[in-house]
């Protein structure tokens, strides 16, 4: 009923930018929180930046200065601009959301597939 679609990972420089994108469709009554989390190879997924429904944002500090979450408006999609790119930075990137559908007015957390970013030294 819902469906998450990340895009824009790839390979960049150390240094370099990328914007992720993240497009929410299917039965949404409405989207609360929306955060990216990342998993590199090897290790647990880790959470990297959240918008809450009110409009602030929070980061990983590891990211904290280099990455930004922003929302179109409409809440969709959802962004994640990466500068400053490390090598640490590589890892799937993934988009989830707390959203309420519309059929059933039940809340949950939602996830999409990911997006692979890899960073070269």
């Amino acid at each position: 009923q819902v469906q998450l679609v990340e895009s824009g990972g790839g390979l960049v420089q150390a240094g370099g930018s990328l914007r992720l994108s993240c497009t929410l469709s299917g039965s949404i009554f409405s989207i609360n929180d929306v955060t990216w989390y990342r998993q590199a190879p090897g290790k647990q997924r880790e959470w990297v930046a959240m918008l809450t429904n009110a409009g602030s944002t929070r980061y990983a500090d590891s990211v904290k200065g280099r990455f930004t979450i922003s929302i179109d408006y409409g809440k969709n999609p959802v962004y994640l601009q990466m500068n400053s790119l490390k090598p640490e930075d590589t890892a799937v990137y993934y988009c989830s959301a707390y959203i309420v559908v519309t059929t059933t007015q039940r809340g949950d957390w939602y996830w999409g597939q990911g997006t692979p970013v890899t960073v070269s030294s």
